[in-house]
């Protein structure tokens, strides 16, 4: 009976550590190098573009660049502060990068229909409103697996912690 209870006790540890060890891996860390390159340099070349124009751009124009500018300068953040961390996250820089691209896509869904309606025709309209939807429910449903999988990541961690007890 102690074999079997020790043996299930070990199983938790080396699952989480399973786990554990693909959220602090390389690959992943070089993920996050790449995502806050690709925000931080996406951000500096539409401010370089911004402050270069000869003459002050309309309004509109300039709230969608500042728009660009601030989504990828929440992705350069976001991955400043993931490889800043020397510890497993638990699934929570999955939860707030759903949360980023989440409000991206709805604010470019809203934008985009919003122009779509004053600009366009109807077939632009419904176009970019379909296209939004998908992007902002895709985004939304990363939302929910990244919650789902934080939560499973603390159930295990929590029964990790009840076991060493």
């Amino acid at each position: 009976m102690s074999k079997q209870k020790g043996a299930a006790q070990r199983a938790v540890p080396e699952r989480l550590e399973r786990v554990l060890a693909a959220e602090v891996s390389l690959r992943s860390r070089l993920r996050y190098v790449a995502v806050g390159l690709a925000g931080g340099c996406g951000a500096a070349m539409i401010a370089v573009l911004w402050a270069t124009e000869p003459h002050a751009p309309p309004l509109r124009t300039q709230a969608v660049f500042a728009g660009l500018i601030a989504i990828g300068l929440a992705w350069a953040v976001l991955a400043g502060w993931v490889l800043s961390r020397r510890r497993p996250l638990f699934a929570r820089d999955r939860v707030f990068s759903a949360r980023i691209a989440l409000a991206a896509s709805a604010a470019t869904t809203l934008a985009g229909v919003a122009l779509a309606a004053v600009r366009g025709s109807i077939a632009d309209l419904a176009a970019t409103a379909t296209g939004g939807v998908v992007f902002t429910a895709a985004a939304m449903l990363t939302l929910v697996r990244a919650r789902q999988r934080r939560r499973e990541l603390l159930r295990l961690r929590d029964a990790l912690r009840q076991d060493a007890s």
